[in-house]
């Protein structure tokens, strides 16, 4: 079989593209400046950018080539639409939402109390919950039945990309919070909790890595892409999660640990001055 690569259109992932970002623009512009004190951008250009770089990686993971790629060849094509899913949209799209715009989301005006979807997200985010849920569909992504499942049946395939794109952004809320109240995790756990994202992930991965027979049989059956057969394809994967998502996470943690042990010099730093400044002014002191 001959396999190809030629263009095709997915209007429904343009459409919700166009969707997120005509929202994004509207509500900043017209929702925001009602929600924030005066004189305060609704957005900051930093939220703008990262709200932009998460919508772009949905839009790459559901378009071609990636999605024909994933859908018809390669299961490490799979593989990358997962991370983009998983590891990278979610983070980024969260990073982008002011505070009163996820708070909207979620029902809760304000400091007030919320409804049942704030409720509801504020449960099924706990660290704990969050963790063994998004855990499980990371699992799950490997599982045979549920990769050769979801290569087979659209309906099947979309509601576990949903799956894992909520689930990620419940665990990734314990990271990066929009909404202060919601906030769980002091700085060092956050860094421990996303270390341990990345060592579980690694037991599904080493299987794919070290197998010597097809895991999916569905891959079994299709051509060829460039050449790749389906053990190489499936040690490709096997390193994408291990390594590529473990890097990722690395990485993140790296750039946290360094700004929080800057914030704590910084911090000693004004307490010494704070101290010292006291001590100069018992020295001056004359009522003594």
């Amino acid at each position: 079989m001959t396999a190809s690569l030629a263009w095709q259109p997915h209007p429904e992932t343009w459409a919700l593209v166009v969707f997120l970002v005509i929202a994004y623009v509207t509500s900043v512009a017209y929702v925001g400046p009602k929600k924030v004190p005066a004189g305060t951008p609704p957005a900051t250009t930093a939220q703008k950018v990262f709200f932009l770089l998460g919508v772009v990686a949905l839009w790459l993971a559901e378009d071609w080539p990636l999605h024909e790629i994933a859908e018809d060849y390669l299961f490490s094509g799979h593989m990358v639409q997962h991370i983009l899913f998983a590891y990278v949209a979610p983070p980024l799209l969260l990073m982008g939402m002011p505070a009163w715009m996820f708070r909207s989301i979620l029902g809760k005006v304000g400091g007030g109390k919320g409804g049942l979807r704030f409720d509801v997200f504020r449960f099924f985010s706990k660290p704990v919950i969050a963790f063994v849920l998004f855990n499980g569909v990371i699992a799950a992504m490997h599982w045979s039945p549920v990769v050769n499942l979801q290569s087979t049946n659209t309906t099947f395939h979309l509601g576990f990309h949903v799956a894992m794109i909520t689930t990620a952004t419940l665990m990734w809320s314990n990271v990066v919070t929009p909404a202060p109240e919601l906030a769980r995790l002091a700085e060092p756990v956050k860094m421990m909790y996303l270390f341990l994202m990345s060592i579980i992930p690694t037991v599904p991965a080493s299987f794919l890595t070290f197998s010597e027979s097809p895991m999916y049989s569905f891959y079994e059956g299709v051509p060829r892409l460039w050449g790749i057969d389906i053990l190489t394809d499936q040690r490709v994967a096997g390193l994408l999660m291990k390594l590529g998502a473990g890097l990722l996470l690395w990485g993140i943690i790296a750039v946290m640990f360094f700004r929080w042990y800057a914030k704590e010099e910084s911090r000693s730093a004004r307490t010494v001055d704070r101290n010292d400044f006291e001590r100069e002014l018992e020295v001056w002191d004359l009522s003594k």
